[in-house]
């Protein structure tokens, strides 16, 4: 009797542990960039590897508030997000877990990845100044910090401090200036806002090009998107107004930015993850990014799409951006002291 239960035992463990060997590999994504613009990839990388991709996305905040809530019971093995405040963020709540791969801390540069690389960026974007090509000259614009010159009163348009993109740029101008110069810079700025902030970054975009402000700061790619859209006529030929200035380039850079990817911290497919994250750093997926969504490429040596080659090359500022993260906190106390509505 008591081999018979053994036999059955021992039967029961082999036809289980053939279940686990025949289970599909797979990998689950909680995502904040649209599924059109991260679908295609994954769809690539599920033909190259076999490895299933299951995808959720929503706004990048919920996702994160989602990911704290569900704690060690998440099903999520990696979480895609925009901005290093949201990136630090994650880590700060102990929602990641460190990347373990020298494929993928090879391809990125360190300015754009996690010290301890608990996340990586996947593509760069800039936060230049925009300007309307026939009532300001290019001559005429130099640094971030010159936007606080009483020249340009009423002619600037930005959206409002609650925006994260915003907050990362005004903790950069902390860190290149130090709190008391970069709180002096954000007045002026609000003095020299056309409109009480309002809408999104193309919302900026075509304000400038209506002529309701000279000046936008906004992110290229949705310029970039603009010029390219097929299906509005208007927004391509509100777009047509405007040109991209490189703020910095005689100092730091133009501000940058990242949309970037972690393991999270209760993933049950890592290898699947780190798989997919070496995937995303690839040749073929940083031209996608360049290509589908006029972001910049993290990996270097990896061909730009033709928007971006018209927009011509640039300096970008080197600090290691997890530090924008470090001063989200300061940047946003400031921004309120300064009135930035």
């Amino acid at each position: 009797m008591v081999r018979g239960i053994s036999l059955v035992t021992a039967l029961a463990a082999l036809l289980a542990g053939a279940v686990n060997t025949s289970a599909a590999a797979e990998v689950n994504i909680y995502s904040a960039r649209k599924e059109a613009l991260i679908k295609p990839l994954l769809d690539r990388f599920t033909k190259d590897t076999d490895i299933a991709a299951n995808l959720v996305t929503g706004s990048a905040d919920a996702l994160l508030k989602r990911l704290e809530m569900e704690g060690m019971n998440s099903p999520a093995d990696i979480v895609i997000t925009v901005d290093a405040g949201r990136l630090h963020r994650a880590k700060a709540s102990n929602l990641l877990q460190p990347v373990r791969s020298d494929a993928v801390t090879g391809a990125v540069p360190e300015q754009y990845r996690d010290p301890e690389n608990y996340w990586f960026g996947l593509s760069f974007r800039a936060r230049p100044v925009m300007y309307a090509k026939e009532r300001v000259g290019a001559s005429e614009l130099s640094t971030y910090e010159a936007l606080a010159d009483e020249k340009w009163k009423d002619r600037i348009c930005i959206r409002s401090s609650n925006n994260i993109y915003n907050q990362s740029l005004v903790a950069s101008m902390i860190l290149a200036n130090g709190v008391e110069a970069a709180e002096t810079w954000a007045r002026g700025l609000v003095q020299n806002m056309a409109r009480p902030p309002q809408g999104g970054d193309r919302d900026q975009i075509k304000a400038t090009a209506a002529g309701e402000c000279d000046l936008a700061i906004a992110n290229s790619y949705y310029l970039g998107r603009m010029l390219n859209n097929e299906n509005d006529p208007g927004q391509r030929k509100a777009a047509r107004q405007i040109a991209i200035h490189w703020p910095n380039q005689k100092g730091r850079g133009a501000h940058v930015n990242v949309s970037g990817i972690g393991v999270t911290r209760s993933a049950q497919n890592y290898d699947e993850a780190i798989r997919l994250i070496e995937f995303l750093v690839s040749d073929y997926a940083q031209a996608y990014y360049a290509r589908s969504n006029y972001e910049y490429p993290v990996k270097e040596n990896v061909h730009w799409s033709e928007t971006l080659e018209q927009w011509g090359t640039f300096r970008a500022d080197t600090v290691n951006l997890s530090l924008l993260g470090e001063n989200n906190a300061a940047a946003v106390k400031l921004m309120d002291r300064a009135g930035w509505k």
